[in-house]
C-alpha cells in the first residue's frame, strides 16, 4: 500500500526563534516521486525529518493518508529513510544490515527470504556476506536502499543518497532508483541540491529557498515557466542569463527593452504578455534569457519574432557535444551573492545592509558573485532586488549562448546574435515574473 502525504502550513522553529521551514503546504499523492530541491540550508532535509517523525513540527499539520500524524512516533508511520552517509552498522554483514529492521519488526521470524528477494532486486547477492568496510560507495548505498526496501514501507524518504558518490556512479544509481520506485509503486520524497538530479528523477519538483516553498510542478513546467527569478536561476544548465533592463514604451513608437548599450525591440503587434510591460515604463526590470533562446546568426537570417543584437566573445567553453560562448553585450548582469546560501534572518539582512558600503561588505559581495554567478537577490521583498555588477566580480561576459561545436569562435570576435522574443522572461525588481503573465501557471501549485 502506498501512502498519501500532506503538509498543511508546516513550520519548524528552533531555539532563539530561528525558523528553518516557514508555512509549507504540499500534497504528495500515493505512488508519486516528489523531489525537494534547493540550496544547502534551505530546510529540505528538515522537511524530510518532520515527515519521518525525527523532528517535531512547531506549527501546522502532517497528514498521512488523511489522518493527523504530528504525534505519531517514527515506528508508527510505516516510512523508511535512506540517508546520505549510508548509516550501516559496521559490525554487521550486508545480510545483517538489510535484515536488522525485519528482526526488530517481526521478532522470531526468519528475515532471509525477504533479504534474498531484495538482494536479487538490487543485484547485490554476491556481497551479502561482506562487511561495509569491504564495500565500495555504490555497494554500500545499494545495501542501505535494500534495508529500506526489505521492510515493504508505504513511503520512502531519501536524503541526498547519491551526493557522496562519483558522477558516473551517481548517474547509474539515479537510473536504478527511478526503475525501482516505479516497480514498487511506493510514494517517494527525495531531497537534493542537484537540479539535474531533480529534473531527471521527479514526477514533480518542489523548489525551496530559506524554508519557503517557491514553486512546485513538473520538471518541464518549473523549467519552462519559473515563478520567480530564484527558480529561474536555480534550475537550468548553464544558468539562465539575467540582465538589468529598462522598459521604454513611447506613445508614438515601438516598445523596447534597453539592455545597456543595446536594446530589444518588441515585435508589433504586441503580444498580450508584452502589453503587460507598459506599466513598467521607465522602471528597471530583470530580463531572463536561457542559452537556447539566443542563436548566432546575421540579422538577415532572422525568423519571425527574433531580434538582432551583437556580442563580443570573451570566453569559449568546449563541451564536446556543444560549445558555451560567453559574450559581452554591454549589458549589466543582475547578481545575487547568496544564491547558494540559506536565506538570512531579518537581523542578518539588516546587518548586511549596514555593511554593504564597507570593505567586508564588498568582499562578501564579490565572493558571492564568483560563487553564484549572475542572478538576482530575493532577500527583502519590500526592497528592490536589482544589484549592479562590479566589473571585477563578474564571470566572463554577461550573456552565455549554447551553440554547436562546428562553429569556430575566438576571444575578441564581434558576433551577430538573434534573440527569440517568444522565450524572453521578464521579472520585476522584487524577482517576481511578469512576462509571461503569471496567469500561465496552470499546474505549478499541485
Amino acid at each position: 500500500m502506498t501512502r498519501a502525504i500532506s503538509l498543511h502550513d508546516v513550520s519548524k522553529t528552533y531555539t532563539r526563534g530561528v525558523r528553518v521551514v516557514d508555512r509549507l503546504s504540499l500534497d504528495i499523492t500515493p505512488g508519486e516521486f516528489l523531489v525537494l530541491l534547493g540550496p544547502s540550508g534551505c530546510g529540505k532535509s528538515t522537511v524530510l525529518r518532520m515527515i519521518a517523525g525525527l523532528e517535531d513540527i512547531t506549527e501546522g499539520r502532517l497528514l498521512l493518508d488523511g489522518e493527523y500524524a504530528n504525534d505519531r512516533v517514527p515506528s508508527e508511520r510505516d516510512i523508511a529513510m535512506v540517508f546520505q552517509n549510508f548509516a550501516l552498522y559496521p559490525n554487521m554483514t550486508s545480510r545483517g544490515n538489510i535484515g536488522f529492521p525485519l528482526r526488530i519488526e517481526t521478532p522470531g521470524q526468519d528475515p532471509s527470504p525477504r533479504v534474498d528477494a531484495t538482494a536479487r532486486m538490487l543485484g547485490i547477492e554476491d556481497i551479502l556476506d561482506r562487511f561495509p568496510g569491504q564495500l565500495s560507495g555504490g555497494e554500500r548505498q545499494r545495501v542501505a536502499m535494500g534495508r529500506a526496501i526489505a521492510r515493504h514501507p508505504s513511503a520512502f524518504l531519501m536524503d541526498e543518497p547519491l551526493s557522496n558518490l562519483d558522477a558516473k556512479l551517481r548517474n547509474h544509481l539515479r537510473a536504478e532508483i527511478t526503475s525501482l520506485t516505479r516497480e514498487l509503486g511506493v510514494t517517494t520524497v527525495y531531497v537534493t541540491h542537484d537540479q539535474a538530479e531533480a529534473m531527471s528523477l521527479g514526477d514533480r519538483v518542489a523548489v525551496l529557498r530559506g524554508g519557503v516553498l517557491q514553486q512546485v510542478g513538473t520538471p518541464r513546467s518549473v523549467y519552462g515557466l519559473p515563478r520567480n527569478v530564484f527558480v529561474a536561476a536555480f534550475i537550468g544548465t548553464p544558468r539562465i542569463n539575467l540582465l538589468r533592463g529598462l522598459v521604454r514604451a513611447p506613445l508614438d513608437g515601438a516598445m523596447t527593452i534597453s539592455l545597456g548599450k543595446q536594446y530589444l525591440r518588441l515585435p508589433e503587434p504586441l503580444s498580450l504578455d508584452h502589453q503587460l510591460l507598459r506599466v513598467q515604463q521607465g522602471r528597471e526590470i530583470i530580463v531572463g534569457l536561457r542559452s537556447e533562446a539566443v542563436r548566432l546568426a546575421k540579422p538577415s537570417a532572422a525568423r519571425p519574432g527574433e531580434v538582432a543584437i551583437s556580442g563580443l566573445v570573451e570566453h569559449v567553453e568546449f563541451q564536446g557535444h556543444e560549445v558555451l560562448v560567453h559574450f559581452n553585450t554591454g549589458s549589466s548582469p543582475a547578481l545575487v551573492p547568496d544564491l547558494e546560501a540559506p536565506r538570512p534572518a531579518a537581523a542578518q539582512a539588516r546587518r548586511r545592509h549596514r555593511e554593504s558600503g564597507s570593505v567586508l561588505g564588498r568582499f562578501r559581495e564579490r565572493a558571492g558573485a564568483l560563487r553564484a554567478g549572475p542572478v538576482v537577490v530575493l532577500d527583502e521583498p519590500a526592497e528592490p532586488v536589482l544589484a549592479s555588477a562590479r566589473p571585477d566580480s563578474r564571470l566572463p561576459g554577461d550573456l552565455v549562448v549554447r551553440t554547436t561545436p562546428d562553429i569556430d569562435l575566438r576571444r575578441g570576435m564581434q558576433v551577430p546574435l538573434l534573440v527569440d522574443i517568444a522565450h524572453l522572461f521578464v521579472f520585476d525588481q522584487h524577482g517576481e515574473r511578469i512576462c509571461p503573465a503569471p496567469a500561465r501557471l496552470p499546474d505549478l501549485d499541485g
